[in-house]
């Protein structure tokens, strides 16, 4: 990253990945400064403190992998197409990327770590049952099976930090996904 201007998003971005991978509790701002090849200087440019950066980094996440999914499956035909979507989107075309609530989770202590994965765990678990019930689930069935889903989504996220080799590969992940419409629509 030397020689490329950093803005606040960069600064964003980079945090959430230390995030992701170590918690709130692993972000250090002259370690993160360095790793963008850059100083605390720049941070302090872009950010009040830490905390500042804490909830930029939050904000991505959300906007990024919850608000930004849900507009792309907007357009799609009916529930039972943007249900099919987004189980292609999580386990196939970006299966290789864990989702970042699992490293969040350790960080439930912090107050906009907690404000932000409750947000955003109700909206994900919503957004699924609103699909299902698209496709002609009962409203209490669907949130039942919204939730089967997303623990399980999580699992699997869990997994791929810890026992990759374990997942159906990516030429098994379609039958996967045929798997799971079978258990949620039915």
């Amino acid at each position: 990253m030397a020689g490329e201007r950093l803005d606040r998003d960069v600064w964003a971005r980079a945090a959430l990945d230390v995030m992701g991978e170590r918690g709130v509790a692993g972000l250090a701002i002259e370690p993160l400064a360095r790793s963008l090849g850059t100083t605390k200087g720049s941070f302090y440019w872009h950010f009040r403190d830490r905390e500042d950066l804490i909830q930029a980094a939050l904000e991505r996440w959300e906007n990024q992998e919850t608000d930004a999914v849900i507009a792309m499956l907007g357009p799609l035909a009916d529930g039972r197409s943007r249900l099919r979507g987004l189980l292609t989107a999580i386990f196939l075309t970006h299966a290789e990327a864990p989702d970042r609530s699992v490293g969040l989770a350790a960080d439930t202590g912090h107050p906009a770590v907690q404000e932000v994965l409750t947000r955003v765990t109700r909206r994900r678990i919503d957004y699924v049952a609103e699909q299902l019930v698209a496709a002609g689930i009962d409203a209490e069935e669907s949130r039942h099976r919204a939730v089967l889903a997303y623990t399980s989504y999580l699992g699997w996220s869990t997994m791929m930090r810890s026992t990759p080799g374990v997942l159906p590969q990516r030429e098994q992940a379609a039958e996967f996904v045929d798997s799971m419409m079978r258990l949620l629509i039915r």
